[in-house]
């Protein structure tokens, strides 16, 4: 998915759609598709209402976010996945790819939320995963064959440990 004159990325897929304890905020986790590494990225409730939700149905009642696409295409374009570009004082930044190159800034959770609900490719700039990103396997040591309950139980711990702040630019005190 990168253009000209875009960072490297790397192709990630959705691991899980969970809570973290201390906040309550909701948590996408987000793996490599190839590689070891993941991201915790703190989403909006709304949007993670959606991501929960998953992909569109032929049959389902149209969400806020499925409009885009319909609209893109009457307009002659094409929605081509969304990149996760960059993490800024602990909130992430996105684009979501229109025509092969162009990118629009956009809120991830919205990036995400569109991505989940179309079954598009998403991205992360590899310098966030160099940066913050963690071993899968240390989260889930048993790997993807591990029972959910198992895996998730092994993500809430991570989590507990974690918050909003662990991914600021320098990362902020904690209390």
């Amino acid at each position: 998915m990168p253009g000209p004159d875009t960072a490297r990325v790397r192709a990630m897929q959705v691991l899980r759609l969970v809570v973290h304890g201390p906040t309550r905020e909701p948590v996408l986790l987000l793996g490599e598709m190839e590689g070891d590494r993941c991201v915790p990225v703190f989403l909006r409730r709304p949007q993670a209402d959606v991501i929960a939700i998953g992909p569109r149905g032929t049959s389902d009642l149209p969400l806020p976010q499925d409009v885009l696409l319909p609209v893109l295409r009457g307009l002659g374009h094409t929605l081509d996945g969304v990149e996760v570009t960059g993490l800024d004082d602990g909130v992430f930044t996105a684009v979501v790819v229109v025509d092969g190159d162009t990118r629009i800034p956009v809120l991830a959770s919205d990036a995400l939320a569109v991505a989940v609900r179309e079954v598009l490719p998403i991205a992360m700039a590899e310098e966030i995963l160099d940066a913050v990103g963690q071993p899968t396997s240390e989260l889930f040591p048993e790997g993807a064959a591990a029972p959910p309950d198992e895996q998730v139980r092994a993500m809430r711990a991570f989590l507990d440990g974690v918050s909003p702040e662990d991914f600021a630019d320098p990362p902020h005190p904690g209390p």
